[in-house]
């Protein structure tokens, strides 16, 4: 369903040049080719597998594809109207024929294998535009169900070609989130294990200074005066 204010992308709008040039299987290409730039150039969540998307502009290439289709199926359409307008023109010109068939035969009633002549004439002619517009409803029939099956068929592959590349975009962030996680780990465990040897060196040097510290505390020796007279 087309948006409120999609009407601005009609052919009257200023997007009707593209919807006049060119094949409209090229249009809707186009369209979801710009679609998958859409996806490719927008800004990736870290350490997500999201990707932000300008919902406006992805919208109205959707709008795109939606008013190209139309013209597809309308080129269809047409198709089977000119099928009808070329059946019809060929079932009023047999009827001509076996109009002109009939009155010949009535004006010549009376030569018996004239008049079975011009009516076997006029069944074979009957036959063979029957005949002919069987297979022009055929042919016609098979071209627009295989025009309708590759445009199925390209319009899936493009699906599949956005989803398999978003799929691939989102592995990569994730990929780079756990690589960058991974040097940060690295870089925190350096620091740790400069820490570790600052506190080891500390508790080295305060183990060698508390011996001496004692030994200033206790003050020097003195000899006792001799008592012997």
């Amino acid at each position: 369903m087309l948006r409120q204010n999609s009407s601005s992308i009609g052919p009257d709008g200023p997007n009707r040049d593209y919807l006049s040039n060119g094949p409209d299987g090229l249009h809707i290409q186009r369209q979801l080719q710009q679609l998958e730039e859409i996806v490719l150039d927008s800004p990736r969540v870290p350490l997500t597998r999201r990707t932000l998307v300008e919902e406006d502009q992805l919208l109205d290439h959707l709008d795109q594809v939606r008013l190209s289709l139309p013209r597809v199926f309308q080129q269809a359409e047409e198709i089977l109207q000119t099928k009808e307008t070329i059946l019809a023109q060929a079932r009023e010109y047999a009827q001509e024929i076996i109009r002109a068939a009939e009155q010949t035969a009535a004006q010549i009633a009376d030569e018996v294998k004239i008049v079975q002549q011009a009516e076997l004439e006029a069944q074979k002619i009957r036959q063979s535009v029957q005949e002919e517009c069987a297979a022009a409803r055929q042919r016609t029939s098979t071209d627009i169900e295989r025009m309708r099956q590759q445009a199925q068929q390209e319009l899936h592959q493009m699906r599949s070609a956005i989803i398999a590349e978003c799929e691939q975009l989102q592995s990569g962030a994730d990929t780079y989130a756990d690589r960058v996680l991974t040097d940060m780990e690295q870089q925190f465990s350096q620091v740790l294990q400069v820490i570790r040897h600052s506190r080891h060196h500390l508790h080295e040097t305060a183990s060698q200074a508390r011996p001496l510290h004692e030994s200033l505390n206790r003050g020097p020796m003195v000899d006792q005066p001799s008592t012997h007279l």
